[in-house]
């Protein structure tokens, strides 16, 4: 957990800091699984919501970026506290690009509401998704208790997610090659894909600051990674 301080002052802008960060995360895994369902579903209602929260993301993370900054001039932090303040600014950002992924996901909805999406394809996407809100979850619930153990071991399961994607990638341009009709739904739900993965690696620079606020060192070794598809890009914001 986050120090106490005589300042009751200093203790309260931690916690706004530490509140906000566990709002914009709630809301991040809505979108998430909001936009995924809307995807498989076709419910262009639903992926319009997903849209509209993203702006709610932005400005919680304009929030916190400037709470921060407040905070840092008026108290002047070092060591645990300093590292508590810039976690939280680098945890934000990460979490309004989750919820830039959710978006971008969501805004494809509208161009495969002509064909849906395959059953199997749809579960596959829905696998994906879970393990990504999972291990969005657990990292959360991590930065609530301060885990060092527990974010290292959410690093050290990135490698799952990619794994995943990669078998999605390979049957996706498998529907491809089968029926030349299939591509256009295949090419959005390609990206969708990469959207999502991009969760898990969000997720894992996240439990990478949770580590360091907690440590005070940088977790060793490189991540695990487990993608063998060729490169396809998320969606550009």
């Amino acid at each position: 957990m986050a120090p106490s301080h005589i300042s009751t002052a200093f203790d309260d802008e931690l916690k706004y800091l530490q509140r906000r960060i566990s709002e914009m995360g709630g809301l991040a895994e809505e979108m998430v699984s909001e936009s995924v369902s809307a995807l498989v579903n076709t419910d262009t209602e639903l992926a319009e919501k997903v849209i509209a929260d993203d702006l709610a993301l932005d400005e919680a993370e304009r929030e916190i970026g400037e709470k921060a900054i407040v905070t840092i001039a008026r108290r002047q932090p070092v060591a645990a506290d300093l590292r508590e303040i810039m976690g939280a600014i680098r945890i934000a950002a990460d979490l309004e690009r989750v919820g830039d992924m959710a978006k971008n996901t969501a805004k494809r909805v509208i161009s495969v509401q002509g064909t849906g999406v395959p059953r199997k394809l749809a579960h596959g996407i829905e696998h994906l998704c879970e393990l990504a809100l999972l291990q969005l979850k657990e990292v959360l619930d991590a930065y609530t208790t301060r885990q060092a153990d527990k974010a290292s071991s959410i690093r050290e399961r990135d490698d799952e997610i990619d794994a995943i994607y990669t078998s999605l990638f390979r049957e996706l341009l498998t529907y491809m090659m089968e029926d030349p009709r299939n591509i256009t739904t295949c090419t959005h739900l390609l990206f969708c894909a990469k959207n999502i993965e991009r969760i898990g690696d969000h997720a894992t620079n996240i439990a990478e600051m949770i580590y360091y606020i907690a440590t005070g060192a940088q977790p060793q070794g490189e991540r695990p990674k487990d993608d063998n598809s060729p490169a396809v890009g998320s969606d550009d914001v």
